[in-house]
Parts: C-alpha cells; structure tokens; sequence
C-alpha cells in the first residue's frame, strides 16, 4: 500500500500553509516531514489525518482517493494511528484500557473479543516495554513511559500508516535519544508505513529512510539523511540540516572565489547556490590556521565550549561570518586572528 499526494494545496484565509506539495509514501517506509515552526508539516499530517480538507489537490491511499477539495474520507474511516505530542491519554482509564480502546470501534480492527484484544493489547505493552505497568493511570507514568502507552496504543490495529506528531518534544535530552532508538527498533520489528513530523534533525537523520525538508509550506529537498545531509539542495537546506557555512562571493564555471580572493574547487555544488553566488561548507569542514597559511582570514567573534567541540564564530575580513568546530582549541579567544581553510 502507497499513499500519493499530488498537488496538495492549504489555505486558511489569506494565509497559504501548503503550496503544492507532491510525495509518495511507499509501502513500509519511515518518512520524516522535518523543518521549522510554521513550515507546514504539522498541517500536511493533519490533512493526511483527516481533520482538514485541503483547497486543492488530492491523497489516495491504496488507489482510494481519500481527500480532494471537495470531500474528505473521515478520520474513522481511514485506517491509520496517530501518536500526539501531548501523548492525548485517558486519566480514567488504565495502560491496557488505552491500549484496547481503538480495537474496541475500530472498523479496521481484527480483534473482534474483548479476549483477542486483550491478548493484542498485552503484546503490544510486552514490545514496548510497559507490561508490568498495565493497570496504572497516566498520573502515575513518566514522560517517556506515556509515550510508549501512546505508541502501544497507534500501533494496536495495525494500521497502514502511523503519523507521527513530535512525539519527543516534551521528553528531557537523554530520554529523546532513548525513544528514538525505541522507535527505530518497533519499525523494524512491527512493519508498517510511518510518517513523522520533527523539526530536530538529529531525530529525522537518525530514524528515517527518507527525509521531506520543508520550508513556507513548499517542500525544500527529498532524499535519503546522507543525501540531504551531504549534498543539500539549496541555501536553506544546507543551513538547517548540518548548519551549513554560507559564503559569499562570486562562481566562475565550477570554481568558487571568496571576497578575499582564495578560490574553491565547487564541482558538484548544485546550481541553486551559483545563482544565489554562495558556497555551502559544514562548520567541521572548516579549520583554524596561521593567517599567513590562508588569504580568507579573520577574528574571533565568539567562542562557544561544546565539550568534545569548541564552537567558534569568525569575523572574516571580507564581511563572511563562519562558524568552526575546533576540536580542542582550549586556547582560542576572542579577538585573537586566524585563517582558515575548507576540507
């Protein structure tokens, strides 16, 4: 089963969310929708959702068309999950409770007894570690232990597509890192199709098959985390995944001349950076020199420990800022002069 928007278009009053937005969803698949506030993904899985219709376009799934701009198939009548970033769970019913609620009047659901579902519920809870907490409430759970009941619960019917709404949002740094591997390992043992939504790129790089940048409700750039990662599409790609160095100068063919002069080899670059007349570098692609070893030289504007990087900002004397991470560079101070060189 796929699930194909084609051309998708969402209007609220006079403000556009989505423009055109064009994405297959293949069967098994972990897709992350990953960009800013504001940049619409949240919106798109909504209309994959059911609960917004869209202005324009279609989604089908499974060759069913389930929304255009003039009817929507509700969100009872279409068989996916969802797991919320506030975790939406019951205060009155138990673990297993919330587990068995969708298996209960689901019209997807093959667990017709309360027996069956019972048992479902059970192995759910067993493969999400919360077996033995069955009978508590959600005021007696962690974070983290509320978003494995909520995951139990999406994953209970076996839905053809789980979406997935910042789900580590409001979990602490080393609990995000945990759910992540948690989340990667249930797709691998449980199958099915997934479509999470993150502004955190270390969550889109480190889970997803494919990643959909998106930015002012158009999508940026879709490929695999190496792809998006190494080989960015345009400027705001490559600055919000890896934080890329932006520099200024000027392109003759494929080599790239910087406002001090230092030229760059920039084969491969792609042309949305020519016309823009910049040149994408990673800030551990940058290294600290003697001036006299470089010609693209500047000062120290900041420094910023990082434990295993130090983090420094350069004012470069052509007007460039760049951020390095200088590995152990104890002795690096502000307003002390560098060079510098790429990679």
């Amino acid at each position: 089963m796929s699930t194909v928007i084609e051309h998708l278009n969402m209007t609220f009053q006079d403000y556009q969310a989505l423009r055109d937005v064009n994405l297959e969803i293949r069967q098994g698949e972990f897709i992350a929708i990953l960009g800013p506030s504001g940049c619409g993904k949240t919106t798109l899985l909504r209309l994959l959702a059911g609960f917004l219709k869209p202005t324009g376009g279609t989604i089908t799934m499974d060759g069913v068309k389930i929304a255009d701009s003039q009817e929507i198939l509700e969100p009872n009548k279409r068989n996916i999950g969802m797991v919320f970033q506030s975790y939406a769970l019951w205060p009155h019913m138990t673990v297993l409770q919330q587990v068995m609620f969708p298996m209960q009047y689901s019209r997807f659901s093959k667990f017709k007894t309360d027996a069956q579902r019972q048992e479902r519920a059970r192995a759910m809870l067993r493969l999400v570690g919360m077996e033995k907490l069955e009978n508590r409430y959600p005021s007696e759970l962690s974070g983290g232990q509320k978003q494995r009941v909520a995951i139990a619960r999406a994953l209970a019917n076996e839905p053809a597509l789980l979406l997935m709404d910042e789900p580590l949002s409001n979990l602490d740094a080393a609990l995000k890192i945990e759910m992540r591997r948690e989340i990667s390992r249930l797709h691998r043992e449980v199958g099915g199709t997934v479509l999470y939504v993150t502004h955190d790129q270390a969550e889109a790089l480190g889970m997803a098959d494919r990643i959909v940048v998106m930015s002012q409700g158009e999508i940026q750039q879709i490929g695999s985390p190496k792809e998006i990662f190494a080989h960015p599409a345009n400027a705001f790609v490559a600055q919000f995944v890896g934080q890329s160095n932006l520099i200024r100068g000027k392109w003759e063919g494929d080599q790239f001349i910087c406002g001090s002069g230092q030229t760059v080899n920039g084969a491969g670059i792609p042309d949305s950076f020519h016309e823009d007349q910049l040149y994408p570098v990673k800030a551990d692609a940058v290294r600290l020199v003697a001036k006299d070893q470089s010609r693209f030289t500047g000062k120290v504007k900041e420094v910023e420990y990082q434990g295993f990087n130090t983090k420094v900002i350069m004012n470069m004397d052509d007007g460039n800022v760049v951020q390095v991470l200088a590995g152990g560079m104890a002795d690096c101070r502000e307003g002390m002069e560098y060079g510098i060189q790429f990679a």
